[in-house]
């Protein structure tokens, strides 16, 4: 009896999937003959125009141009020292005051000396670096700079082709020559 089910299940099984072979292979009577290129077939090229885009590519550059530059020579330290020596004689001179104050004059005698010197080397300095001779150097600057250009890109090709006397248009990226392939979809009419 087992095995009287088992081979019972087999059957049903089989049947089945013979039942949807036939149930996938329809009533359209549409079946491929052997050898044949299963739905394609090709078309004439009636004209083929090559589609281009222009592309903007930018491309860095060192850019240089000379300079002039001035640069002025260090200030000379003699008017430095002239000047402290012409501030400290006018200090001493103005610290030794009225002859009538001897003890005020003994105390600020040196105050005066070193502020005086101290404001003559500052006036000495500026008076030599303002008379310090300035030397004109030509140096090269450069900046990277970004150049701009256009260029034209093929991006592919607009074909026009005929099939059972009917006009298509499409876009390929390569050039299709005389004939192109087309997908052919042969379904019944009901």
């Amino acid at each position: 009896m087992q095995l009287y089910k088992q081979l019972l299940a087999g059957a049903v099984v089989a049947a089945l999937v013979g039942f949807s072979a036939c149930a996938g292979a329809g009533d359209s009577g549409y079946y491929p003959y052997p050898g044949a290129d299963e739905g394609y077939d090709y078309a004439n090229v009636t004209e083929v125009t090559p589609v281009y885009t222009d592309v903007q590519v930018r491309t860095p550059r060192t850019q240089c141009w000379d300079e002039q530059v001035a640069y002025q020579q260090p200030a000379s330290p003699a008017g430095a020292v002239i000047g402290g020596l012409i501030g400290a004689a006018i200090g001493n001179n103005l610290g030794k005051g009225g002859h009538h104050r001897r003890h005020y004059y003994r105390h600020h005698r040196g105050a005066s000396t070193v502020a005086g010197a101290a404001v003559g080397a500052l006036v000495g300095n500026q008076i030599s670096r303002a008379n310090a001779p300035t030397q004109f150097v030509t140096e090269q600057r450069c900046q990277v700079v970004d150049e701009f250009t256009t260029r034209r890109e093929l991006i592919g090709y607009d074909v026009r082709y005929r099939y059972n006397g009917r006009h298509y248009l499409t876009r390929t990226d390569q050039h299709p020559g005389d004939k192109i392939r087309v997908r052919v979809d042969v379904s019944p009419a009901f």
